[in-house]
């Protein structure tokens, strides 16, 4: 497929980190105008406690107020597994569309399972104001974005190219960190590599790649910004020269060393609903539930 790339065009981004899940949330502005994206926006939890809270969402809604910056987009990545996503309280705020890519659907089939959700979670991605196809393109402002289908990490996993700039969501990490583990249900490390071969073979060597996630390796400062050409020459897991059948092994024997990331079972049951809650029971109280052994 031909994508309709556009590295003179070159949107301002800013990054807001939340420490306690380390992931990177961005506000993508236009350069010719105030319009701006917010891709992955981070609802805070105290798992232990059973509260929810949005610190770290009022920070981004503070800098697009601050700004002047009217919000377009409210971009999801893919359905996390280590965070919540404020997509639906910034929308209150500010307005905007939410988007996905259309294969949230495989997504929700699987976890609805999981979940136990029944037949009144919806499974057609209605939760979402728009399901991205692979070359689909959007507007923000005067630029054309255009998204990337590329799963492995979930089935679900976009890269959304936005001028000179790509975002990969969890797909690529930092070079020093390597890749995304691909063990979840319905992830698949052969997957994950043609992705990300597909990433840095189709995008320019100059593009911008923003992570969503860092985790500092070896006691590094927090970094989140680094080039196609960089993950190329680098990347301890897929720098080129790296063949297929190499990084399958290494991913495939990595992964069964990880347990599973912290948040991932209030994360999904939010996350597959476009960030918003289960639905109140007759008491009006809302729960999350604890599946024992499905993980």
């Amino acid at each position: 497929m031909s994508y309709p790339i556009d590295t003179g065009v070159k949107p301002k981004v800013a990054g807001f980190f939340d420490p306690d899940t380390s992931t990177i949330s961005y506000v993508v502005q236009d350069p010719q105008s105030a319009s701006c994206a917010i891709v992955d926006p981070v609802m805070d939890i105290d798992y232990a406690a059973g509260r929810i809270s949005f610190k770290s969402a009022d920070i981004v809604i503070d800098y697009v107020r601050t700004n002047g910056l009217t919000l377009e987009w409210l971009i999801e990545t893919h359905a996390h597994a280590d965070h919540l996503s404020a997509s639906p309280y910034i929308q209150e705020k500010l307005g905007g569309k939410i988007g996905i890519g259309d294969h949230i659907l495989t997504v929700q089939e699987t976890f609805g399972k999981v979940f136990n959700e029944g037949t009144e979670f919806r499974r057609d991605g209605s939760q979402f104001d728009r399901l991205f196809k692979d070359g689909e393109t959007y507007t923000i402002g005067n630029m054309t974005a255009f998204v990337m289908h590329t799963p492995g990490h979930t089935p679900a996993c976009a890269t959304h190219v936005i001028g000179d700039a790509a975002f990969v969501g969890d797909t690529l990490f930092m070079p020093d960190g390597g890749t995304a583990r691909a063990d979840f249900p319905g992830g698949n490390a052969r997957t994950l590599f043609r992705s990300i071969r597909r990433i840095l073979e189709t995008l320019p060597p100059e593009t911008r790649l923003f992570m969503c996630h860092d985790y500092a390796p070896d006691g590094r400062d927090v970094r989140w910004e680094t080039t196609v050409g960089e993950e190329r020459a680098a990347n301890i897991h897929v720098r080129d020269g790296v063949t297929e059948d190499e990084f399958v092994a290494m991913r495939e024997a990595r992964d069964k060393t990880l347990g599973m990331p912290r948040l991932i079972i209030p994360s999904l049951q939010v996350n597959i609903r476009a960030g918003h809650l289960p639905p109140p029971d007759a008491s009006g109280k809302t729960f999350l539930k604890v599946p024992i052994n499905a993980l």
